[in-house]
């Protein structure tokens, strides 16, 4: 599969995730098969302004190629000019239409933009006239109870895009109730470009089925790959008419644990690296005996010396109860 002249492999995505897909774990996932990686979401506006947090969210690692910058706003101009900034970094632009956080509702930006389908085709249009890197639009099904995608993903491809990437869910929805994958399919045969599949997504028969429903031309996966980096394996098996591989067990995700622990200390420093990981390691656990336990564990974890004497605690509990 190609997006706009880059290769995407078998099309299956890791969806940006505030707080969760950093360049340490996105480094994980393209290990585990994922084919695209895309950053945090980065506000142009705040791009504009030099602001240098903000500015941190586009560091990324020559394991990740081929990774897509995700920006957000609502000013055409400003994107653009932002776009046109970064784009040397990156494989192409993804522009965040679907965020429903309500900060980001309120500023007219984000899911708000489903209801304003000109305002998407002026703001891809601008984007696509100044760079030389493939734009992709992430959207929703719409704010309410509304069917606001078909309208909008044409909108995008009518401003330039390369390809639009559809949750099926709605920004009222959040990510509450089940996705709805028959907008994907409307939206497959609405347009000419790649569609990629978003929402419910939890393993490899998700994927082939969402394929065969919606005849989308790539996958992607957020929540479900939350301390599951090993979801794109999977997948990749299921598409490939491969065996499913085997669960991770404790020893192998106590591995993955440290292994990212390490990576995000090298890229933050350990007192923000461990703070950010109880998170993380929250997910990890999830499905083990012990999690509770391992997760109550992890709130008052500060140094990498104290993770591996706890991982190595849980990993010996959890071999015992086998």
């Amino acid at each position: 599969m190609k997006v706009g002249g880059v290769d995407v492999g078998n099309g299956v995505y890791l969806a940006p995730m505030a707080g969760y897909t950093d360049k340490s774990f996105r480094r994980l996932c393209k290990r585990m098969g994922c084919d695209v990686v895309v950053t945090e979401m980065v506000s142009a506006k705040a791009l504009s302004y030099n602001n240098e947090n903000t500015w941190k969210y586009l560091d990324c690692d020559p394991e990740e190629v081929p990774v897509f910058v995700q920006i957000f706003g609502s000013e055409p101009e400003i994107m653009a000019a932002q776009a046109e900034r970064i784009q040397d970094r990156f494989a192409g632009i993804d522009i965040n239409m679907g965020c429903p956080a309500p900060k980001v509702f309120r500023n007219h930006e984000g899911s708000a933009l489903l209801a304003e389908p000109e305002k998407i085709y002026r703001i891809v249009r601008a984007i696509t006239e100044r760079v030389q890197v493939p734009v992709t639009v992430k959207i929703r099904k719409g704010i309410r109870e509304d069917n606001l995608a078909v309208e909008a993903a044409l909108a995008a491809q009518e401003g330039g895009c390369a390809a639009v990437a559809v949750h099926g869910r709605t920004a009222a929805q959040m990510y509450h109730g089940q996705a709805d994958w028959e907008v994907i399919r409307q939206v497959k045969q609405a347009l000419r470009v790649p569609v990629i599949g978003n929402g419910d997504i939890r393993g490899g028969q998700d994927a082939l089925r969402m394929k065969n429903e919606t005849g989308c031309d790539g996958i992607m996966v957020g929540r479900a790959a939350r301390g599951n980096p090993w979801i794109f394996r999977e997948i990749q098996a299921a598409l490939n008419g491969e065996p499913e591989p085997a669960r991770p067990d404790a020893a192998e995700v106590c591995r993955m644990i440290l292994l990212q622990s390490q990576m995000i200390c090298e890229q933050k420093g350990e007192y923000t690296g461990m703070r950010e990981m109880r998170a993380h390691i929250g997910f990890y656990a999830r499905g083990f005996r012990g999690s509770s336990r391992l997760r109550s564990a992890m709130q008052q974890l500060t140094s990498l010396d104290e993770l591996k004497e706890i991982l190595t605690r849980f990993q010996a509990e959890e071999q015992l109860k086998d």
